[in-house]
């Protein structure tokens, strides 16, 4: 049986992409450069925020049009409000169920660890998270496994009693570089490609279904 679960964020917790797309676009477009859809946005996603701003701008990706298009991204979004910004269904129902089982909850994300604390206060205060490690310049981002390898460090648990829950490719990877098992959920912002990866214990549909590891 499982003991500690470990949730990626965006995609998996909570539906993020209508404002990121949003605002990133308010500061492409400040900058003229070409604005994205949210299908074409998902196709960038994986690595931390510098990494898909340069693979956004493309042939435009110096090192000036990256920092000044992330920090005016990243003024516009923390200035907002961002009430699209919403848990996914059944996701706050099953981390308290965990909770109550006494299974340790704990997040990674290539998102800020500010960032991600906005979003657990707002909809999941009643979750005692063990941990949350999001992207921190001092250490690699997501697929490395640094994160995720302390996070099981401090939990004192073996490998074999951890399980990795996410949605894309990055997760898959994250988990195959710490030695853990990975279930991907269908509704974040993979592809079926990813579903149908051999690592995984399992693609669901509906987050009930992960009880059953715990």
């Amino acid at each position: 049986m499982k003991k500690l679960a470990i949730f990626d964020f965006d995609g998996t917790l909570i539906d993020s992409i209508h404002d990121v797309v949003r605002y990133l676009n308010e500061a492409l477009s400040m900058y003229d450069f070409p604005t994205l859809t949210s299908d074409e946005y998902v196709k960038y996603l994986g690595g931390n925020i510098d990494e898909i701003v340069a693979l956004i701008l493309e042939e435009n990706a110096t090192p000036e049009n990256i920092r000044q298009t992330k920090d005016t991204y990243l003024d516009i979004y923390y200035r907002a409000e961002k009430e699209n910004t919403v848990p996914f269904p059944k996701s706050v129902e099953i981390l308290r169920k965990l909770q109550d089982m006494g299974v340790l909850i704990a997040i990674n994300s290539n998102r800020f660890n500010d960032s991600i604390a906005t979003f657990t206060e707002r909809h999941f205060s009643d979750i005692d998270f063990f941990m949350i490690m999001g992207h921190d310049f001092d250490y690699p981002s997501k697929p490395d496994p640094h994160a995720v390898l302390e996070i099981i460090k401090r939990a004192d648990v073996d490998l074999s009693e951890v399980i990795y829950i996410g949605d894309s490719g990055t997760d898959i990877q994250t988990a195959r570089n710490a030695g853990i098992d990975c279930v991907i959920v269908k509704w974040g912002y993979g592809n079926e490609r990813d579903s149908e990866d051999e690592y995984v214990l399992e693609a669901i549909d509906d987050f009930d279904e992960i009880i059953k590891y715990f």
